[in-house]
């Protein structure tokens, strides 16, 4: 049974236009101890997906239709202050930046503690011991000084850590991870993605939920990958068939767009054109205008969902029967 269970989600955000879709009918599952990647372009609407499961969207934006079924309970059903006790304590994210999600005021010890305190009723005592043990697990030398300094004193890598060790604090069933490794250098995002897998997946069977635009990262860390363009998923499988054999045109081109050694003397393959914006999304396939193999019906329907062999899934006219 799957731990989390999104289906036919949309989420519109408010235009000079009126209201425009972000994220359109988006469904997937992810199972206990799993990580599922979810790719694409900037402003193909990963992130926004990620957020309205959390229920954590601006004023501006609205869930139109869906449900997120963690457990047997539908998140995007839930009053705030339901939500408010699940985030962090069952479910919890982490973020690009951990400057924005780090209080710069309030030593990290502190804001470690207060969340362990909130969700799992602990003394101050045994805040700071679990405060502690959690600053060891995620790799901060001399914990016990560390704990009264605050995020403008580590490093980007440090803070992450630190964003980390308060997702992680209350045994969450689920994380979900923004980009957390795309301002970090390389070496360092190995070292962060390596105690996702390890100290979530790995020790206490949860799933994460990584967004990210990296196929790299993709390959080195998750179990399956979802592919999103202009709000919608085109394509969804095991990492390694996906890579193997890409069945959406989409998803080959961002393969194809990879660096390679045998591309390294020569020019990137690249994608013409732009994800479409919400106000000048295309209709039918979003993606026909820049697909090299769009045909008249891509401009005017949108392909339906087929699942060509187990566990793949693709939204392709290409792979239909009149394909």
């Amino acid at each position: 049974m799957s731990l989390l269970d999104v289906r036919g989600l949309t989420t519109e955000f408010r235009t000079e236009q009126g209201w425009r879709p972000a994220v359109s009918d988006v469904s997937f599952t992810l199972d206990p101890g799993e990580i599922l990647g979810l790719v694409g372009e900037s402003g193909c609407g990963k992130s926004t997906a990620a957020y309205s499961v959390m229920k954590l969207l601006g004023a501006n934006a609205r869930i139109a239709a869906g449900e997120a079924w963690l457990g047997g309970e539908n998140l995007l059903a839930m009053d705030d202050n339901a939500l408010r006790k699940l985030r962090g304590d069952r479910l919890s994210m982490i973020f690009q930046d951990p400057a924005t999600a780090l209080d710069p005021a309030i030593t990290v010890g502190e804001q470690v503690m207060e969340t362990v305190r909130e969700h799992l009723g602990l003394d101050r005592r045994a805040a700071r011991a679990r405060a502690l043990e959690l600053f060891r697990q995620v790799g901060i030398s001399d914990p016990e000084r560390r704990l009264s300094a605050y995020p403008h004193q580590f490093s980007g890598g440090m803070a992450q850590r630190i964003a980390l060790a308060i997702a992680i604090s209350c045994n969450p069933e689920m994380l979900i991870a923004d980009e957390p490794t795309t301002a970090l250098d390389v070496t360092i995002q190995a070292q962060i993605l390596r105690l996702i897998k390890t100290l979530l997946v790995t020790e206490r069977r949860s799933a994460v939920l990584l967004i990210t635009h990296d196929l790299g990262v993709v390959a080195q860390i998750c179990d399956r990958v979802a592919v999103m363009y202009a709000g919608r998923i085109v394509e969804v499988g095991d990492v390694r068939s996906v890579f193997a054999d890409p069945l959406h045109p989409y998803t080959r081109a961002l393969l194809d767009a990879l660096p390679t050694h045998e591309v390294a003397r020569g020019a990137l393959a690249t994608i013409e054109g732009r994800v479409p914006g919400l106000t000048d999304r295309p209709s039918g396939c979003s993606f026909h205008p820049r697909c090299p193999h769009a045909r008249p019906v891509c401009a005017t329907e949108l392909p339906p969902r087929v699942r060509p062999s187990p566990g793949r899934e693709v939204s392709c006219v290409l792979h239909t029967a009149d394909g």
